[in-house]
């Protein structure tokens, strides 16, 4: 029964990422996050991770994508449709990605962090403690992953919003 329920929560939220990226409109990309966000939540629970799943309601569903949508806001999206994002040459970045692309790829093989595991069993006296210690020890590599990906996501959000001199 849980194997069937992480299955369907599991395909609801790679079509919500699926969606997201594949959306012309932002307004429905933000809410294809947010739908995968809370299919993230209902996976945590299924983990019996309480914690997480209320921190990832609150915070992303709530905070981020509150941020997220003023930001759409903000930006005239018609305007940023026509203009490209970078201007001049692309190859540059493309090679940029790349080489971070191969360094992640070396980084993961060359890991042992990403092997399977036994989940941690947590108690409930020392529940954010432990979470705490496994999530800074156990997975230090993945948690920095995801700060990278979101700094990339803030200069983004920067470097649209920022208008050019006339």
């Amino acid at each position: 029964m849980d194997q069937g329920f992480f299955l369907l929560f599991a395909a609801a939220s790679v079509v919500a990422a699926l969606t997201l990226v594949l959306a012309r409109n932002p307004v429905h990309s933000a809410l294809a996050l947010m739908a995968c966000f809370l299919q993230i939540s209902a996976i945590f629970v299924l983990l019996e991770a309480p914690l997480l799943a209320v921190i990832q309601i609150f915070v992303y569903v709530g905070a981020i994508m509150v941020l997220f949508l003023f930001v759409i806001m903000m930006i005239d999206v018609r305007e940023a449709v026509l203009q490209r994002f970078l201007p001049g040459s692309n190859l540059p970045v493309l090679v940029l990605l790349a080489l971070l692309g191969v360094e992640m790829l070396v980084l993961v093989l060359r890991s042992d962090r990403f092997s399977v595991a036994e989940p941690v069993a947590m108690r409930t006296d020392g529940e954010v403690r432990q979470l705490s210690t496994t999530l800074f020890a156990d997975y230090l590599l993945p948690f920095e992953v995801a700060s990278i990906i979101l700094l990339a996501a803030l200069v983004g959000a920067i470097v649209l919003a920022r208008k050019e001199p006339q």
